[in-house]
């Protein structure tokens, strides 16, 4: 079936909820004012149970349907970026600096959507449980959330989520997701020289970290090259070289800094290990010193295969058979829904926004044609993993 007809008929409420949240972005674990807005709409619903609090601002509601049976996780995230916001649109940001730059708004007014119509329904024998989350962007509120334990509290046996996805050329509404990676592991490193300064007229008497500096770059990205298969699919990214106050002092300090994406745990182990094997020889090799601080973010964002073949199939009975690819490249980004697959089975799916600025970007403006798509997906997909009475 397309999109859901009692979901279609409160479609513009979902954009009011969605602008509504547009205007009052908020960072990290900190949303008071977005997780009320979340609650009070819960209320209006009549679902069973609100539990807040948890991640600080996060909320897992519950919905019982009308018979016994297992409990499915619905999750959206809910907060925004630090960036200024440039769409021009009357709704914009009213908290300057601050914006919905990723589309978090648009997701949690899908889950509402959702949850308005199940909560009508209840066609389903089981539960579903409703999980809005904070810092996803910056925090990991996914981890957190499971480190206080929702997946046992609420007895969930399967998660899923959705992530909006600006994409030229692309028509609206199509799903993408696949088994296995969907998306990267995310780790940052920062590397400190520590050399001997002195006249740039007399690089003799110095132990330049500059020159430090370069070869370590160069010589990290062999690890990619040379020490890795070329069929692995793995990004390392220097973006930072910081040094120097003159062009003639040679300084005593630099540092470097870079990104790492990886989607099997073998192949960051052996970066790990190789760029730490690469400094402290690069620092011999150049009579510097040299501080590695190697930092572990959002692990890989591994779809179970049986629930992503399953996901896949749920697009297709809400917008066809061509407007879902079951089998979508491997995406470098990173998303912290991972640490939520990883304590339950479950699946991670993009939906197109079609044209439009990107993620992250000043100008972007979530496209509130695809929720009442998320929302009858939300909705389809527990009513046929719990099929209740008809």
């Amino acid at each position: 079936m397309p999109v859901i007809n009692r979901i279609a008929d409160f479609a513009d409420d979902m954009t009011v909820w969605r602008r509504h949240l547009h205007t009052i972005p908020e960072l990290g674990f900190d949303c008071p004012k977005t997780a009320a807005f979340i609650k009070a709409r819960l209320e209006e619903f009549g679902v069973d149970e609100i539990h807040t609090g948890i991640a600080q601002s996060g909320i897992v509601a519950i919905i019982n349907g009308a018979g016994k049976g297992r409990t499915v996780g619905l999750r959206a995230d809910f907060d925004a970026l630090p960036i200024e916001e440039e769409t021009g649109v009357d709704y914009a940001s009213t908290h300057p600096g601050v914006m919905h730059a990723c589309g978090h708004d648009g997701h949690t007014s899908m889950l509402l959507g959702a949850a308005k119509y199940l909560a009508e329904t209840r066609n389903f024998a089981g539960r579903v449980a409703l999980i809005f989350q904070p810092a996803e962007e910056d925090g990991g509120g996914a981890q957190v959330m499971c480190q206080e334990g929702i997946m046992d509290r609420f007895d969930v046996a399967e998660v899923y989520g959705i992530h909006n996805f600006p994409m030229a050329g692309r028509e609206v509404g199509e799903f993408y997701t696949t088994a296995g990676p969907i998306m990267a592991a995310v780790d940052t490193f920062t590397i400190v020289i520590n050399g001997r300064g002195g006249h740039g007229a007399m690089p003799h008497e110095t132990a330049d970290p500059i020159v430090a500096a370069c070869g370590m770059v160069q010589a990290i990205q062999t690890i990619i090259s040379r020490n890795t298969h070329s069929a692995q699919e793995k990004v390392i990214s220097v973006t930072q070289i910081h040094t120097g106050t003159a062009s003639n002092i040679v300084p005593d300090t630099a540092m470097i800094n870079g990104t790492v994406r990886t989607f099997d745990i073998e192949t960051k182990a052996l970066i790990m290990k190789r760029m730490k094997e690469i400094v402290a020889g690069q620092a011999a090799s150049y009579g510097v010193q040299a501080d590695l601080d190697y930092e572990e973010g959002y692990p890989a964002t591994v779809n179970a295969p049986e629930q992503a073949a399953f996901a896949a199939n749920i697009a297709r009975s809400v917008v066809g058979d061509s407007k879902v690819d079951g089998n979508f490249p491997k995406f470098a980004g990173s998303e912290d829904f991972s640490y939520m697959l990883e304590e339950r089975p479950g699946a991670y799916l993009f939906l197109s926004a079609g044209e439009g600025a990107g993620l992250h970007h000043p100008k972007f403006n979530f496209n509130d044609d695809i929720a009442p798509v998320g929302a009858s997906f939300f909705a389809q997909l527990v009513e046929q993993m719990l099929p209740g009475v008809k």
